[in-house]
């Protein structure tokens, strides 16, 4: 597994087309949820791909404070590819997410916006709820800070 660090500016034109293929292979065609991917944010972030033999297999998007929240930094676009969540992908993506923002931006509060099945998920970082439930793009989300 290959993990790679890179600002938007970055990213050559292969690992752009990898991470907006994933993208939408899970949130757009497997979630069967149409919505705007393409939000604007991806300019100002960082972002965080996992590599097996040549093939993005996860990511995760590092938002500066001001960019998804106003005085928090944030994790978003977490994706792993379908074939790999038995793996514990996932779990390793999120800790080393983690520990990116925290070296990038000095240990500072994260806020999430979280899929609500995944509240036990993130809980497990020391992620704590701290919104209702709210609908976006028809599915069930909540706000999680961890301090």
């Amino acid at each position: 597994m290959k993990w790679i660090l890179k600002k938007f500016d970055e990213l050559t034109s292969h690992e752009l087309y990898s991470i907006l293929q994933l993208r939408n292979e899970v949130f757009v065609v497997e979630q069967n949820c149409v919505y705007q991917d393409a939000d604007n944010k991806d300019q100002a972030s960082y972002h965080f791909t996992g590599w097996k033999n040549d093939k993005l297999i996860a990511y995760t998007r590092l938002l500066p404070k001001g960019v998804a929240y106003k005085d928090y930094v944030s994790i978003g676009r977490v994706v792993t590819a379908s074939l790999e969540r038995r793996n514990s992908i996932g779990k390793e993506l999120i800790k080393k997410s983690i520990e990116q923002l925290n070296n990038l931006f000095e240990s500072v509060p994260i806020k999430i916006g979280a899929q609500l099945y995944l509240k036990k998920f993130y809980s497990e970082f020391g992620f704590r709820q701290n919104s209702d439930v709210y609908s976006e793009d028809g599915i069930e989300h909540i706000e999680m800070i961890k301090l």
